[in-house]
């Protein structure tokens, strides 16, 4: 009898607060806005958190597409991805042109960016080259500090 009761108690601790999200998938009720999921509740939070960290979860990089502006010739590159931690994931990248030679093309726009990428969402980065003469591009990300 005890048993049940605990298994009672424990199950209603944990349906409290679940919740179905929105109809509309062009409305987001954040947490601590909307209500919470089993997944994503008071107890089973650190848990889920304890996990990403272990397994490593972050950005992910699904595709870059490059193509070029009609109207200026100049280069553009597209480059989705996805976070897959449930946390914000800061960081910064930095393209860099290259030339038919696959050289660097010197130039004062080859900087590093600030991103930011909400948790569970995907984000895309858009770039034009400075320059006609780049062909193709190399871009790098690091932590943001």
């Amino acid at each position: 009898m005890r048993i049940l009761t605990v298994l009672c108690v424990l199950l209603m601790v944990l349906s409290v607060g679940c919740g179905s999200p929105s109809k509309d998938a062009r409305v987001n009720a954040r947490r601590g806005v909307g209500s919470d999921s089993l997944a994503n509740n008071v107890i089973t939070r650190p848990i889920r958190d304890a996990f990403e960290g272990l397994i490593g979860a972050g950005i992910v990089i699904d595709d870059a597409v490059v193509n070029r502006n009609n109207s200026s010739n100049f280069l553009q590159v597209f480059v989705s991805g996805h976070n897959k931690s449930s946390k914000t994931k800061r960081f910064r990248y930095r393209v860099e042109w290259l030339d038919a030679d696959g050289m660097v093309i010197e130039t004062k726009a080859s900087v590093w960016q600030r991103m930011s990428a909400m948790g569970k969402s995907p984000f895309q980065i858009k770039c034009v080259a400075p320059r006609a003469e780049a062909v193709n591009f190399r871009m790098d990300t690091r932590k943001w500090e």
